[in-house]
C-alpha cells in the first residue's frame, strides 16, 4: 500500500510540474510570457489558476534575465524599423488590454532592432507591484522606461522617428509635458485608439487628433463610431484612420495547437472547479462589470436550464464559468450577480474565478466562449480570437468588433445586446449543449478563420503597412 501511495504521489508531482512548465510558456492576450511562481507541494489537492493577488502571480524579476539583444527578423514585415527610435506613450500601465497591446508592439519592434522607449503618463504615487513587474519585464527585453514628465521624455519625443499614443486618454500627455513643442511632434504621431465609450470623447483628450500623422483603430465599427462622434460632438475631423485587426501571439498558438498541453490543462482546471470531463462548460472571460454583461449571461444560462428541463432534453450537465471575478473590490455589480446565482439555487453550476492573466488553462478547459459585452460591444475583443484558436465556438453579442470576428452560424452565433438578447442567447446555449457535432464543427471553422486572418504575423503585416505610411508623412523626403 505504501509503495502504491508513493507511486501515486510521484505521478501527481510530475503532473503538476508539467503543468507549471506549461504555464511558464503561456502568453495570454500579449506576447508577454510571465513566469508563474511554483508554489505547490507534493499532495494532490485542487488548485485554482486565480490571480486575486497579482503579486503572487508575477515574480518581481526572473531568475534568468532575457537577453536585451534584439533578434533581427530578416523576413519580418517590420524589419524596416531597424534602428528607428520609437517612443510609446501609455496613459497607464496595468493588466488591461490597451497597455498590454502596446507592450506587445514594443517587443515586436525590439525584435527587429528598433530602439524603443516607454513612458506611462498616469502612475500612482506609491509603489505598485504590477507596474514594477511590467516595467522590469520591458527593461529585460531592452525597452527603455522613462518618467513621463522628465526632460528625457521631451528630448526623446523630439528626436523620435515615431511616437505612438496609446488610447484617447494618452492625449493629455501632449500639452501637460510637451507644451510649446507639441506642433513639432504631432506630424510623427500615430494615435492607437481602443476606446468605445462615449465619455472618452472629450476635447481635452483629443483636440490634437486632427493634426497627427494617423490614427489606428482595432475594428471598422469603432473607426466609424469615432469618425461620426468626433465630427458631430466635438466638431473636429479624424486624421487618416487605419483599421488594424489584432492577432494571436505565437506563444498562445503553440499551446492551442498542442493536444497534450490542452489535455493536461483541461483535466487540471476541471478538477479544480469540481466538474466532470463530460460536463459542458460555457465561460465568460472578462473583468466582471456591467459593460461585459455577465449578469445577462447568467440570466440566459438560467433560462437555458429551464428550457432543458421543460423540453426534457437529454444533455450532459452544463455549467457557467465567470473568469474575471474580484470580490476584494466588493463591487455592487458582482454582489448582484452572486446574489442572483444564490436566489436561483444554481451555485453548483456557476463557478467564479478570480482575475488572471493566464486564461489559456480556461480556454483549454471550456467548451464554449460567451462574449456578452454590452452597449457598443468590444472595440475588438481579443479573447474571442484566442478562444477560436482553441477551436471553441463563440456566442457573442452582435455589436462592436465581435461581429467582425464571429461568422454567425458558422464559427458561432450572434445575439442582440441588452435584455432582448437574453432569450436568444439561452436558445443558443441549448443548441450547442444538445449538438456536440455543431460545437466541434463551429470550433474547427473558427480555428481555420484564425489561421487565415488573426495570427501575430497577420497583425505585424497590418501594423507594418501603417507604420510605413506614418513614417513617410513624418519624413516625406526619406525612403524606407
Amino acid at each position: 500500500m505504501a509503495k502504491q501511495q508513493t507511486g501515486f504521489s510521484t505521478l501527481c508531482f510530475q503532473k503538476k510540474r508539467w503543468l507549471l512548465l506549461l504555464l511558464a510558456m503561456l502568453s495570454i492576450s500579449t506576447a508577454i510570457a510571465f513566469i508563474i511562481r511554483a508554489a505547490y507541494d507534493s499532495s494532490c489537492d485542487r488548485q485554482h489558476f486565480d490571480a486575486s493577488n497579482v503579486g503572487n502571480r508575477l515574480q518581481s524579476t526572473e531568475k534568468t534575465k532575457e537577453t536585451a539583444r534584439p533578434q533581427i527578423g530578416v523576413t519580418s514585415p517590420l524589419s524596416f524599423m531597424k534602428s528607428k527610435l520609437v517612443l510609446l506613450v501609455s496613459h497607464e500601465l496595468s493588466l488591461s488590454g490597451g497597455p498590454l497591446l502596446l507592450m506587445e508592439l514594443a517587443f515586436l519592434l525590439r525584435g527587429v532592432g528598433a530602439e524603443v522607449c516607454w513612458i506611462t503618463n498616469q502612475k500612482p504615487s506609491g509603489t505598485d507591484e504590477v507596474i514594477y513587474n511590467l516595467e522590469n519585464k520591458m527593461m529585460d527585453r531592452g525597452v527603455q522606461v522613462f518618467s513621463a514628465k522628465g526632460q528625457e521624455a521631451i528630448d526623446t519625443a523630439l528626436k523620435a522617428d515615431l511616437v505612438v499614443l496609446n488610447t484617447a486618454v494618452a492625449g493629455k500627455w501632449l500639452d501637460a509635458v510637451l507644451n510649446k513643442d507639441v506642433p513639432r511632434v504631432l506630424p510623427k504621431v500615430l494615435w492607437w485608439i481602443h476606446e468605445m465609450r462615449g465619455h472618452y470623447f472629450k476635447l481635452d483628450y483629443v483636440k490634437h487628433l486632427p493634426f497627427v500623422a494617423g490614427s489606428m483603430i482595432d475594428s471598422h465599427v469603432t473607426a466609424e463610431y469615432w469618425e461620426n462622434r468626433t465630427q458631430e460632438r466635438l466638431k473636429i475631423k479624424m486624421p487618416k484612420t487605419y483599421v488594424v485587426h489584432l492577432g494571436n501571439s505565437k506563444e498562445l498558438m503553440d499551446v492551442a495547437e498542442d493536444s497534450v498541453a490542452k489535455r493536461v490543462l483541461r483535466e487540471h482546471v476541471r478538477e479544480s472547479l469540481g466538474v466532470r470531463n463530460d460536463d459542458i462548460l460555457f465561460a465568460a472571460i472578462n473583468s466582471v462589470s456591467r459593460g461585459k454583461g455577465q449578469d445577462l449571461f447568467l440570466r440566459s444560462f438560467y433560462e437555458s436550464l429551464q428550457l432543458i428541463k421543460e423540453k426534457k432534453l437529454q444533455v450532459p450537465s452544463i455549467h457557467a464559468v465567470i473568469v474575471g471575478s474580484d470580490m476584494s473590490v466588493q463591487t455592487k455589480f458582482e454582489t448582484e450577480i452572486r446574489d442572483f446565482v444564490a436566489q436561483k439555487k444554481i451555485q453548483h453550476r456557476v463557478h467564479f474565478v478570480n482575475k488572471t492573466l493566464t486564461v489559456a488553462p480556461y480556454l483549454a478547459a471550456i467548451d464554449v466562449l460567451v462574449q456578452n459585452s454590452q452597449g457598443r460591444g468590444e472595440c475588438f475583443g481579443r479573447i474571442t480570437i484566442e478562444a477560436m484558436a482553441f477551436q471553441l465556438p463563440v456566442l457573442g453579442t452582435d455589436a462592436g468588433g465581435t461581429a467582425e470576428i464571429v461568422v454567425n452560424g458558422s464559427t458561432g452565433f450572434l445575439h442582440p445586446a441588452g435584455k432582448e438578447g437574453v432569450g436568444p442567447l439561452a436558445t443558443n446555449i441549448v443548441k450547442l449543449a444538445t449538438h456536440v457535432e455543431k460545437r466541434l464543427t463551429m470550433g474547427k471553422r473558427g480555428y481555420e478563420r484564425v489561421k487565415q486572418m488573426f495570427l501575430e504575423r497577420h497583425m505585424a503585416d497590418r501594423i507594418a503597412a501603417v507604420l510605413k505610411q506614418v513614417l513617410q508623412k513624418g519624413n516625406p523626403n526619406k525612403i524606407l
